[in-house]
Formats: C-alpha cells, sequence, structure tokens
C-alpha cells in the first residue's frame, strides 16, 4: 500500500511541477509579448492565473503534509500533547463541517458555471472552478484522518514553521 500512495504522491508533486511550470512560462510569455513586444497576449494573463488557482489548491490537497500548514505554533508546541489533541480534535470537527455543509452550495455554483467560459481561451468556468471542488473533498478527507488520529491518541507532526537547527 505503501508504494502505491508514494507512486500517487510523486504523481500528484508532478502535476503541481508542470502547473507551476506552465504558470511560469505563461508568465515569461505574457512579460515578453508586453514589453519587449509591444503586443500584450491576452490568453497568457488568463493562463497564468488559471495556473496559479490549480496549483495553490491542487498542492494544498495533494502535496503539503499536515505539519506544512501553517498553525499557531507558538501556543500549539508549548502546550501538552492532549490538549494539541483537543485542539486537533475542535479544529478538524469545524473545519468538516463548514467543508460538508458548503460542498451543497459549491457544487451548484460550480456547475452553474458551465454556462460562462473565460475571455481569451474560452475555458467553461466549470472546469476552471472544478479544482476547488476537489481541493474541498480533500480538506474532508484529511481533516476527518486528523480528527481520527487525535482520537486515537496520536499526534500530527508538528514542527516550527521555520527550522531553529538545521537537520
Amino acid at each position: 500500500m505503501s508504494g502505491l500512495l508514494g507512486r500517487l504522491q510523486r504523481i500528484a508533486d508532478i502535476v503541481a511541477a508542470l502547473l507551476m511550470g506552465t504558470m511560469f512560462i505563461s508568465f515569461i510569455v505574457q512579460v515578453g509579448a508586453r514589453y519587449v513586444f509591444n503586443a500584450p497576449v491576452s490568453w497568457a494573463d488568463e493562463l497564468s492565473v488559471i495556473m496559479g488557482i490549480w496549483a495553490i489548491l491542487w498542492a494544498t490537497s495533494f502535496c503539503t503534509r499536515e505539519g506544512d500548514n501553517i498553525r499557531f505554533d507558538i501556543i500549539y508546541t508549548v502546550v501538552r500533547p492532549t490538549t494539541r489533541r483537543v485542539f486537533d480534535i475542535v479544529t478538524s470537527t469545524a473545519l468538516v463541517a463548514i467543508f460538508v455543509v458548503s460542498l451543497p452550495a459549491v457544487w451548484k455554483y460550480v456547475t452553474f458555471m458551465k454556462i460562462e467560459a473565460t475571455a481569451a481561451m474560452h475555458i467553461r468556468y466549470d472546469l476552471v472552478f472544478s479544482i476547488y471542488i476537489i481541493f474541498v473533498m480533500a480538506m474532508i478527507v484529511r481533516h476527518v484522518v486528523i480528527f481520527w488520529n487525535a482520537i486515537r491518541g496520536r499526534d500530527q507532526e508538528s514542527r516550527p514553521a521555520i527550522p531553529l537547527e538545521t537537520e
């Protein structure tokens, strides 16, 4: 099972890198077209924005570990492990509730947006925004796992956002 998860993680990382690379290349094309050739291209701007949205939500959904997320480490790391688990239970419960309650409205809005398309590339907005549904579902799963681990007495990976010492 861990071999399969490792391969899926590698694929998710490659997809994130491709999204970021596409965003970067379209940004360079946009800058070059505007400032070198004095002929801006709207598709490059549009593609850059779409890839940025997808890269952020894709990477947050599938590439980041829980320890990579920003939290109030100044409080979280100094309290006892049992208090940390209570924090995890409360926050996970709240986030799962918010995401579950919002999911029908999100689904309705994203599917409704199939009637509109982007101005330059004519990509339907339901395709552009579909990554948000994937993100919401991934966050629900992630926080159910965090909740379950906290109930079972397992701490989440917790480390400072800025390493205090080199490893």
